[in-house]
């Protein structure tokens, strides 16, 4: 899912100066509901292999958004120009989704977010050489810094109950690929497209990708029971389909600043989810990791 807010003049509505009441209720129940997605797929992992759940996501979305476009009389058409950048988002979007599937299959839930997460990190970073006035000022430095440091002492503290290095390295490769989704979207003319058609373009690329892969990478099913099956249901219809058209509403109607603000939640909620849903063991130094990285980020969104 892209921070990019959607620049299409398609069905505009009023725009809001700021984050009111009831957008701040909105956006801390979107920021819950993506950290209960990482307790879900966790779970969801004893029934399915990783990358094989996360390709039957992707195949399920596709019919979802299907059926949402023609309802809405949404044409299925993109420009020529903006082909391009389609397929890089969608074979970003799908090795994303390895890596982070991957991730939850083999950590705890609690540092796969804080990896995940630090997607800001790589995008400030790339943003200072590749978008326009996306310099890195002073504030947002000092933010990078103690948020590189939150990373950095997550991933030397192996001691935060089923830590797994791989697993942690794939949650970080998996924010810069999701960091690179949205540098693609600002600058390439995907950015002129409804966000329908930009995730239209992410499912229906990585879906063929992420089910060629998966039986070469390991297991498909493993002890497939009804929670598994309502986990993947979760995935598809609150996550993958309605979970990302309602973010791109969000950012439609409120400021992406004060969007982006409360996704930093997201992170802290996971990690909360993970030690009170999942009986995960969460180290303090975990914990300190965390306030490192959401402090940080914290900063280099106030640029």
């Amino acid at each position: 899912m892209t921070l990019i807010a959607p620049r299409s003049p398609h069905g505009a509505m009023e725009r809001k100066a700021h984050v009111d009441a009831a957008g701040a209720v909105m956006l801390i129940g979107f920021a819950a509901l993506m950290a209960f997605n990482q307790v879900v797929i966790k779970v969801s992992g004893g029934g399915f292999g990783p990358i094989f759940m996360a390709g039957l996501r992707s195949l399920g979305a596709i019919a979802v958004m299907l059926i949402w476009m023609r309802l809405r009389g949404i044409a299925l058409t993109t420009p020529k120009s903006a082909h391009l950048g389609g397929v890089i988002v969608g074979v970003l979007f799908a090795v994303e989704f390895m890596a982070i599937y991957t991730a939850l299959d083999i950590t705890t839930v609690a540092r796969a977010s804080i990896m995940l997460y630090s997607m800001p990190v790589w995008l400030a970073i790339a943003g200072h050489f590749l978008l326009p006035g996306e310099a890195l000022t002073g504030k947002r430095v000092v933010g990078l810094s103690i948020a590189m440091a939150g990373v950095t002492l997550a991933l030397l503290d192996r001691g935060g109950g089923s830590a797994s290095l791989k697993g942690d390295l794939l949650g970080v490769f998996a924010a810069m690929c999701w960091a690179g989704i949205a540098l693609t979207v600002r600058l390439t003319p995907l950015s002129q497209v409804r966000p329908e058609i930009q995730l239209f373009w992410q499912i229906a690329i990585s879906a063929p990708i992420l089910l060629l892969v998966a039986p070469v990478t390991g297991d498909l099913f493993r002890e497939v029971e009804a929670i598994h099956l309502w986990g993947l249901a979760f995935q598809i219809l609150c996550i993958a389909s309605f979970g990302f058209l309602f973010w791109f509403w969000l950012l439609a109607r409120y400021p992406a600043s004060g969007v982006a603000s409360f996704s930093f939640l997201s992170p802290v909620l996971a990690v909360f989810m993970g030690w009170a849903l999942l009986g995960e063991r969460v180290a303090l130094s975990t914990w300190f990791a965390l306030g490192l990285v959401t402090l940080g980020l914290v900063l280099i969104n106030r640029k």
